[in-house]
């Protein structure tokens, strides 16, 4: 079966649709949220980069870390492989981060040929570079290939959001939420959308960058 690839507004509002008929829940969060974004982004290299610098951190500590390599060209693979140390951690990179960055400048992955793997090899071939877990590659396959059934339960947000939508004692671990969210195919990225918005409007700030 082909999957379903998220490329419009129109998506998201189907998704919204199917989600609310399964759990009632979310139709609670639809309700009070304006729009639940698209969050398309492009694919290769910087995007990947980007999400590796936004592992642990807050929107606003890797936001202010990605301007400050986009303004050295430090998004660029050469520019890692010729940079210092040190000019990476002037940047804001810590010791394993740029252990990570060089790790993903030196990998050779085909960002081609990720766009037609299932979501499964795209999480197997990017899990193999140091640096990425399954959390990078997950957002990676949501965000930038549109993987419209791919969930990314280790984020911390998404456990605090479902912990608040379905008034959990505690936040749910990634074990158990990975299970839970299996319950939202086929559209379990559209859920994770949602529930980064329920974040956002519980909390005042964002989830995602």
């Amino acid at each position: 079966m082909e999957e379903r690839i998220i490329t419009s507004q129109e998506c998201i509002s189907d998704g919204l649709d199917a989600l609310c008929k399964l759990e009632p829940r979310f139709c609670h969060a639809i309700e009070i949220i304006d729009e639940i974004p698209l969050r398309r982004t492009s694919g290769g290299f910087d995007r990947l980069l980007s999400t590796i610098v936004s592992q642990q951190l807050s929107v606003a500590a890797a936001d202010a870390i990605w301007k400050k390599m986009k303004l050295a060209r430090l998004n660029k693979i050469q520019k890692i492989k010729e940079a210092s140390d040190q000019e990476l951690r002037e940047v804001g990179l810590s010791k394993q981060k740029i252990k990570y960055v060089r790790s993903l400048a030196n990998a050779k992955i085909n960002y081609n040929s990720l766009k037609t793997m299932p979501t499964s090899e795209v999480i197997s071939e990017l899990t193999k570079v140091s640096g990425i877990g399954n959390w990078t590659a997950e957002i990676y396959a949501m965000f930038s290939l549109g993987r419209a059934n791919v969930f990314a339960p280790g984020d911390l947000a998404l456990q605090e959001a479902t912990r608040l939508l379905f008034d959990l004692a505690d936040r749910p671990s990634e074990k158990k939420l990975r299970l839970l969210a299996k319950d939202w195919s086929p559209w379990q990225a559209v859920a994770a959308r949602l529930l980064w918005s329920y974040y956002n409007h519980q909390k005042k700030r964002e989830g995602i960058r």
